[in-house]
This record gives C-alpha cells, sequence and structure tokens, in this order.
C-alpha cells in the first residue's frame, strides 16, 4: 500500500503558522533578552572597615560589588582600633551559570548575589595608647635628628 506524496507536504497556512511562532519567539527572546547581574554583598563587624578586593580598594562596609567571574578572591579589611583583616572569600556560581542551564537563564532577568560577613578582633586598649606613643617618640626623634643636623652644619642656616 502507497500513501500519496501529499501528506509529507505542510499547508502554506501551516507553515505561516511555524514562522510567525518562530519569529515571535526570536522576537520575545531578543526583547525580554535577560541580564546576568553577580554582585558581592560585603558587611563586617564593626561596620564602616575599609574593604579591598584582590588588592583594589572598593569601599566601605556596608556594601555591594559587581563582580564578573566566580572565584576566590583575596580581601582585606581595615578598621581603626581593630586587626586588620587579611583573608581569602570564595564566590561560588550557582546551577544557573553552569554550561546547559546557562542557555535558559540568559533568558531571564537574574542577580545572582554573594554574601560575605567578616569580624574584626578589637584592639586591646593599651595597644592604641602605645602606637600614639610610638608616633610621638618617631615625631621626637626626628625633629632632633634635624637640629643636631643643623649643628653640624652651620653654613646651611642661610
Amino acid at each position: 500500500m502507497t500513501l500519496p506524496m501529499n501528506h509529507l507536504l505542510i499547508t502554506a497556512p501551516a507553515r505561516l503558522a511555524v514562522i510567525a511562532a518562530a519569529l515571535s519567539m526570536t522576537a520575545l527572546a531578543t526583547l525580554a533578552g535577560g541580564c546576568m547581574r553577580r554582585t558581592i554583598d560585603i558587611t563586617s563587624e564593626p561596620a564602616g572597615a575599609l574593604v579591598w578586593l584582590n588588592d583594589t580598594e572598593v569601599g566601605r562596609t556596608p556594601l555591594e560589588v559587581d563582580f564578573k567571574f566566580y572565584g576566590t578572591y583575596d580581601v582585606r579589611l581595615v578598621a581603626e582600633g581593630h586587626e586588620s583583616l587579611m583573608t581569602s572569600a570564595k564566590a561560588d556560581a550557582p546551577f544557573v551559570e553552569y554550561p546547559g542551564p546557562d542557555l535558559v537563564a540568559s533568558a531571564f532577568p537574574i542577580h545572582n548575589r554573594v554574601a560575605w560577613h567578616f569580624k574584626l578582633k578589637a584592639l586591646p586598649a593599651d595597644t592604641a595608647t602605645g602606637e600614639a606613643a610610638l608616633i610621638g617618640r618617631g615625631r621626637t626623634m626626628a625633629n632632633s635628628s634635624k637640629s643636631a643636623e643643623s649643628e653640624v652644619n652651620p653654613s646651611d642656616k642661610k
């Protein structure tokens, strides 16, 4: 038994419907094209610590920083009256960023957030006083060396 060949042909209205559907989906994907935004939210105790990511100053906590690549970052935080903190932190890629799902996810606006929180140790009270005393002694030595130098070379006092 042979089938007529016209069962394999798509009628003109059906062909137009398929083309219109394909064009509609393409236009929708183009217009609704998602935007993938990646940010790291950094907080600290105490707030107001100065933050560096990979040796680039990015601001004071709490802050939100855009980033392009997932992975490990070098982090440095400095706050007055607290020990400086040098560490590393990792930004892991979510499932929607893996090959395959990322093709579907790229059609939608997605905001991937990574949150890091750091606690800085307070310096002992005598340390701050000790630092101020050390700076004072350094200034005294600098001033005394300048006056001793001028006594050795009196011709420089013109």
